[in-house]
């Protein structure tokens, strides 16, 4: 089944940007809602964005709207997130996430993670 691969994580300060990756496998790619989540330490996992099949309809967690942008590219099987004006309770593990219909509230399938650590 599909296998998700996130990268890009890192440490940088209060106000910088970062970009998420996510490549996923297989050639079916574009049938899937694709989405991210993030945890932070002793937190719920908690829903970050989501982005349909086409790219055409997008959702973001309140706490993000205006700062952060999810993209994807079908052609390279990748979905991405533009991460801007970073604080640090943005600190978590970042996990991408797909499904064939919806990422909410349980996505079917997830990448392993990767960490972004913002300090202050």
């Amino acid at each position: 089944q599909v296998q998700l691969v996130e990268s890009g994580g890192g440490l940088v300060q209060a106000g910088d940007s970062l970009r998420l990756s996510c490549a996923a496998s297989g050639r079916t790619f574009s049938t899937y809602v694709m989405g991210w989540f993030r945890q932070a330490p002793g937190k719920e996992r908690e829903f970050v964005a989501t982005i349909s099949e086409g790219g055409g309809v997008i959702d973001y967690a309140d706490s993000v709207k205006g700062r952060f942008t999810i993209s994807r590219d079908n052609a390279k099987n990748t979905v991405y997130l533009q991460m801007n004006s970073l604080k640090p309770e943005d600190t978590a593990v970042y996990y991408c996430a797909a499904d064939y219909v919806k990422v909410r509230p349980k996505p079917r399938y997830w990448g392993q993670g990767t960490q972004v650590t913002v300090s202050s």
